[in-house]
C-alpha cells in the first residue's frame, strides 16, 4: 500500500504530528510506503494564481481552468504542483491530517487543494464523482478539533460532524473519484491525560493498517441523478 500524507498543523510537537509519525512509523513497519507533504514545513504557497503555471494559455486575462487545461497538455505546472501530482499519482491512498478550523480546512490545506485538484487532469471532460480520476484509490480525514464528541453530534451545538465534513469527503476526495473512508476523529485532545493521548495515538497506528480493508463511506453515483442532477426519486439507476 503506497499512502500519501497532506499534514496541515504549524506546531511539529503537536497532537496532529504525534498522530502523522505514529502513522508513518506503523505503516513503513507493516512494509507500506509512505510520502509526507508537511505543508507548513514545505512553506506551502496556498495562493492561486500565474504563479501556478509556467506556461500561458491567455496573458490578458486570467482564468484559471483555462490555464489549468492548457498546463496539463503543455506540462506546464509549477514544480511545487508537478511534485504534488506526481505523488497523487503514485498514492494507493490519501490522507488529510488536520485541525478542524472555523469548521473546516486549515487554509494552507484548502490552497493546496485549490492548486494542486487541478482541471484537465484530476477532473473535467466528465471524470467526476464515480467516473473520477482517482476512482479506485482511497482517501480519508484524520482531524482533531477542540469540542467534546456530543457537541459535534446530530443535536449537539455545532452541528453534526459528518455534515461538517460533507464538503471535503464528497465535495473534495469522492468529487475526484476517491472511496472516501470514515474519518478518525479526536475531540478535545488537550482536555485528554497524557495516558488518553498516547492510546488514541496508539488506536490511529493500527487505524490506518486498515485502510484497505475498510468499508468507504456510501454515496449515491451519477447514475442515481437525472439529467439535471436531481436524486431520482424512486432510486433507481435508470
Amino acid at each position: 500500500m503506497k499512502v500519501f500524507i497532506i499534514h496541515a498543523h504549524p506546531e511539529s510537537q503537536s497532537f496532529n504530528g504525534a498522530l502523522t509519525r505514529a502513522a508513518i512509523a506503523s505503516l513503513v513497519e507493516a512494509g507500506h510506503e509512505v510520502k509526507v507533504s508537511g505543508l507548513y514545513e514545505m512553506g506551502w504557497q496556498p495562493v492561486s494564481g500565474r504563479d501556478n503555471f509556467t506556461t500561458v494559455k491567455d496573458p490578458s486575462y486570467f482564468k484559471q481552468q483555462l490555464e489549468e487545461v492548457y498546463a496539463t497538455e503543455q506540462n506546464g505546472f509549477a514544480p511545487d504542483i508537478q511534485a504534488e501530482l506526481e505523488k497523487l499519482d503514485w498514492c494507493d491512498v490519501l490522507i488529510f491530517q488536520f485541525p478542524l478550523w472555523w469548521f473546516g480546512l486549515p487554509a494552507i490545506l484548502k490552497g493546496w487543494v485549490d492548486r494542486v485538484f487541478v482541471m484537465g487532469k484530476i477532473y473535467g471532460g466528465g471524470a467526476w464523482y464515480d467516473n473520477g480520476y482517482f476512482k479506485g484509490k482511497r482517501a480519508f480525514c484524520s482531524v482533531t478539533m477542540g469540542g467534546p464528541a456530543a457537541m459535534y453530534s446530530e443535536s449537539g451545538l455545532n452541528g453534526d460532524i459528518n455534515q461538517i465534513l460533507f464538503p471535503i469527503n464528497h465535495g473534495i476526495f469522492y468529487f475526484v473519484g476517491f472511496d472516501v473512508l470514515p474519518p478518525y476523529l479526536v475531540h478535545s485532545p488537550v482536555k485528554l491525560s497524557d495516558s488518553e493521548r498516547q492510546a488514541r495515538i496508539a488506536e490511529y497506528a493500527l487505524y490506518v493498517l486498515g485502510t484497505g480493508s475498510r468499508a468507504p463511506i456510501e454515496y449515491k453515483r451519477l447514475a442515481d441523478y437525472n439529467a439535471n442532477f436531481v436524486a431520482r426519486p424512486d432510486g433507481k439507476s435508470s
